[in-house]
């Protein structure tokens, strides 16, 4: 085969595709305890400043084609309202749920969003290796100094992507930065049935004026004559920008009513991935995971009074045994 600057820079793609996140990037250098010290609190002060009540813009853009035969489609930017509650924290853990607030029919109502865990110099973290599949992954020892993981997790607590990098400052700015990144499609391609079916991404956190941002550089990754390729380019970036002027009380009610529900689903997962080093659960569409529906109905029926909280996580515990038991198609 000839070898063009196409098919090199396709191998040098696959080459990266090989190398473990944890090891993108070398050691942290060994610093005295007291620069380790404040290193950490300043990290955690910006992970904390996440936290809040939002208007949120989605901004979506397919730029560069990397197949002859695929056509960008058209730039996408919405919004909405977000709630972001910090529901943890130990000192290197940290999560925080966000809650959308969304009107319908002049009714005033909240839809429980993506969750992130943030975990300082973590011995694994939960990564996406491909359709319906999640892995462990434990980072080596020498490469865990300074760094943090980010896990995040679909609307219904099921797993969603892995990130593991450091926080540094660079032109005055803190910014978060993953390695290479798998992840499954979001909803909004997902109901498509594009070409693609998965994405290969750099995430990066920063705060900014008024709120934070989340930039996204994703290459949308398909099948194509028997192999994964690129197909196109995506930036995407995600303002939160601190705004007060919604109904901000109505997520934290949602929140009051269901935290109890949730922390155990959360468990669950948590203890059905540890049992296994991973987890598989067969994606959806419309709902990211098969489990959504059910997991996030029960939580709607709790806020309801339609259900107690100790029968939901029961019947919870057995929507999640089911799905992590079911074969992948």
């Amino acid at each position: 085969m000839k070898l063009t600057k196409y098919n090199l820079c396709l191998g040098l793609l696959v080459a990266a595709m090989a190398v473990s996140p944890a090891l993108a990037h070398g050691p942290i250098g060994a610093q005295p305890a007291a620069i380790e010290t404040v290193k950490l609190a300043a990290d955690r002060t910006n992970i904390l400043a996440m936290a809040g009540t939002y208007k949120v813009k989605f901004d979506f853009q397919e730029q560069t084609a990397w197949q002859p035969d695929y056509t960008p489609i058209a730039p996408k930017v919405s919004g909405g309202h977000e709630v972001v509650r910090v529901i943890e924290d130990t000192g290197r853990k940290i999560v925080l749920q966000h809650i959308l607030i969304a009107e319908h029919d002049g009714k005033i109502f909240p839809i429980k969003h993506w969750r992130q865990d943030w975990v300082y110099e973590p011995e694994s973290f939960l990564v996406y290796t491909g359709p319906n599949r999640w892995q462990l992954e434990t980072v080596p020892e020498k490469m865990r100094k300074g760094r943090w993981s980010q896990t995040v997790w679909q609307t219904d607590d099921s797993p969603r992507y892995g990130g593991f990098g450091e926080w540094d400052v660079q032109g005055g700015i803190p910014r978060w930065r993953s390695g290479w990144t798998w992840r499954p499609l979001a909803r909004r391609d997902a109901v498509r049935k594009p070409v693609y079916d998965r994405y290969y991404a750099i995430n990066r956190h920063s705060p900014a004026p008024g709120g934070w941002i989340h930039w996204q550089d994703n290459m949308k990754m398909g099948m194509k004559d028997g192999k994964l390729v690129p197909f196109v380019q995506e930036m995407t970036l995600n303002t939160y920008t601190k705004f007060e002027g919604f109904d901000a009380k109505r997520a934290d009610d949602y929140w009051t009513a269901t935290s109890a529900y949730w922390a155990a689903v959360r468990a669950e997962w948590d203890a059905v991935i540890a049992r296994g080093n991973g987890v598989t659960v067969i994606e959806e569409a419309q709902n990211g995971s098969v489990t959504g529906p059910k997991l996030m109905g029960l939580a709607d029926d709790i806020e309801a009074g339609k259900v107690l909280t100790d029968e939901a996580v029961a019947r919870a515990k057995i929507v999640i045994a089911e799905a992590a038991t079911k074969p992948a198609p």
